[in-house]
C-alpha cells in the first residue's frame, strides 16, 4: 500500500467518525428538545388543573365570607390571566406567582372563619389545591433539570457547532422570581 492510499483511508475514517459524532449530536439535541416540551405540557396539564379548582374554593368561601368581593375578584383576574395564553415559560411563572399571592390572601380571608375552616368541601379543595401545587413543583423541577440539560449542550464545545448550524436554542427556565412568592405561606386551618 502506497502512503496516498493509507492518508486517503485515515481521511475516510476521520470524516466517518465526524459524521457520525455530528448525526449523534443531532439525535440528542432533538431528545433534549422533546424532552423539554412534554415536560412544558405535564405542567401545563397541572396548572389547568389548579385553574379548573379555583372557581370551586372561591364558591366555597365565597359562601362564608360574601362581603369581601376585592380579593374574590383579585383571585379572577389573576387566575383569567395565568389560564390564558403565555408567550412562554417565563411569562407564565409570573401569571402563576400573581396568582399564587391571590390564592394567599383568599386563605387569609377564610383564616378568619372557623366555620369555613371545618367545612369538609373546603378542606377537600384546600387538600386537592396543595396536591395539585405539590405536582406542579415537581413537574417544574423536572422541567427545568431537561432545561440545564439542553442549555448546557447548546452552549458546550464541541455540540454548540450542530447546535447553531441547526438552529437549537436555549430554552427558558419556569421560575418563581419574586422574593414574596419564594417564601413559604404560612397558612394555617
Amino acid at each position: 500500500m502506497t502512503t496516498g492510499v493509507i492518508v486517503l483511508i485515515v481521511i475516510a475514517v476521520i470524516v466517518v467518525i465526524a459524521l457520525i459524532w455530528a448525526v449523534t449530536t443531532y439525535n440528542g439535541f432533538v431528545r433534549l428538545r422533546n424532552l423539554v416540551q412534554e415536560a412544558w405540557r405535564q405542567i401545563d396539564v397541572e396548572l389547568h388543573r389548579r385553574h379548573d379548582l379555583i372557581p370551586n374554593l372561591v364558591e366555597t368561601v365565597k359562601g362564608y365570607a360574601a362581603h369581601e368581593r376585592g380579593v374574590f375578584d383579585e383571585v379572577a383576574r389573576a387566575r383569567a390571566a395565568a389560564a390564558g395564553p403565555a408567550s412562554g415559560p417565563a411569562e407564565q411563572a409570573v401569571q402563576e406567582n400573581q396568582l399564587t399571592q391571590a390564592l394567599g390572601r383568599l386563605f387569609a380571608v377564610a383564616e378568619a372563619y372557623p366555620v369555613l375552616r371545618a367545612s369538609e368541601n373546603f378542606q377537600q379543595l384546600q387538600a386537592e389545591l396543595t396536591n395539585t401545587e405539590d405536582r406542579i413543583a415537581a413537574g417544574r423541577r423536572f422541567y427545568n433539570a431537561n432545561v440545564r440539560e439542553l442549555n448546557t449542550k447548546v452552549e458546550s464545545f464541541p455540540p454548540n457547532i450542530i447546535a447553531g448550524m441547526f438552529h437549537f436554542e436555549r430554552a427558558e427556565y419556569f421560575e418563581v422570581e419574586e422574593p414574596s412568592v419564594r417564601a413559604a405561606p404560612e397558612v394555617s386551618f
